[in-house]
């Protein structure tokens, strides 16, 4: 099994670099971003980010999880402009005080980076592009190898709404025509929506059984979740395989141990149940997940004079 995995991992890095040359070469839908887009205005930024995620996943293996749901639960809400990252000031609730990103953490590292970058560079590089390259480098640590491209030239936004998350976020307890529906209306696709599904969105717990489980599965998480539910209990959502960034999350979910309704929303589309089926192969689902992220990153990003560049991640240079 071990040597089965090293070369996986060699045939997968082959194939993220022949696709990255692909991308660089062919496409031209990332609008405004551009790769290296600090190269001569701080060049050190992405380095920096490097650096500060090497150590922080060494000190905490599920970083990784969290700041890619960190970098998702932005680019859905307003696209990906760091609103996710804004406090409430005075009366005014933001996204972080909505309830789906109420379990949402990392944003201390995001603010160590950006604090470190601020004393090379003042003014220079968004919290969103530092979101969403730590989102990339916190995950593609035990591969050695970025293992997708991050074009840059984001913006911060300066409006967060503690009601956008509530309408932008997919439900844990959606169907799948909600998914498709969601996920249509953000610019992705079927394979996008498999590829995303599962990392990127949490659960806490639920007292209810869901028909579709495996039994086994179903008196596990009837052991672990309470009746009333207590807020403080998390569930893994790829069984035995919560601090590894793999294709096990698929594998469960034909065992029929998928932990949300969404998870076996999958399944009841003939489409999206055959790339389940695809993304067991660790090669194809890598290949796919760096192409749906890549798209994810680009959603609704601000360029040009639209935004600013915070010097805080947590606070607006400047109301709107």
């Amino acid at each position: 099994m071990k040597t089965n995995n090293i070369t996986n991992i060699v045939l997968l890095v082959s194939l993220l670099f022949a696709f990255e040359l692909l991308i660089v070469c062919e496409s031209s839908d990332q609008g405004p971003l551009i790769l290296n887009f600090y190269s001569k205005t701080c060049s050190k930024a992405e380095g920096i980010v490097s650096s500060i995620i090497l150590r922080r996943v060494a000190a905490n293996p599920v970083l990784g999880a969290k700041l890619l749901r960190l970098h998702f639960h932005d680019c859905f809400v307003r696209g990906c402009d760091a609103s996710i990252l804004l406090d409430p000031v005075g009366s005014d609730q933001t996204e972080k005080q909505s309830l789906p990103n109420l379990s949402l953490s990392g944003f201390d590292v995001i603010d160590e980076i950006k604090t470190k970058i601020e004393k090379v560079c003042p003014g220079v590089v968004s919290c969103a592009d530092i979101l969403a390259l730590a989102a990339r480098d916190s995950v593609s640590v035990r591969f050695k190898i970025p293992l997708w491209e991050v074009p840059t030239g984001r913006r911060d936004g300066i409006v967060s709404l503690i009601a956008d998350p509530l309408v932008n976020l997919p439900s844990p307890f959606a169907n799948f025509a909600s998914l498709q529906s969601l996920f249509t209306r953000k610019g992705l696709n079927l394979t996008d929506l498999v590829a995303l599904s599962g990392r990127l969105y949490n659960f806490s717990n639920t007292s209810n059984t869901d028909p579709t489980l495996d039994p086994a599965y179903a008196n596990f998480l009837r052991a672990k979740c309470p009746n009333p539910p207590n807020s403080a209990t998390t569930v893994e959502l790829d069984p035995q395989s919560s601090l590894s960034f793999d294709t096990r999350y698929f594998n469960a979910l034909l065992q029929k141990k998928g932990l949300l309704v969404s998870d076996a929303a999958l399944l009841t589309n003939v489409g999206s149940a055959q790339i389940v089926n695809q993304f067991q192969n660790p090669i194809k689902f890598f290949v796919e997940f760096a192409k749906s992220m890549k798209k994810m990153g680009a959603m609704g990003v601000l360029s040009g004079n639209a935004g600013e560049i915070r010097k805080q991640c947590r606070v607006v240079n400047r109301r709107p």
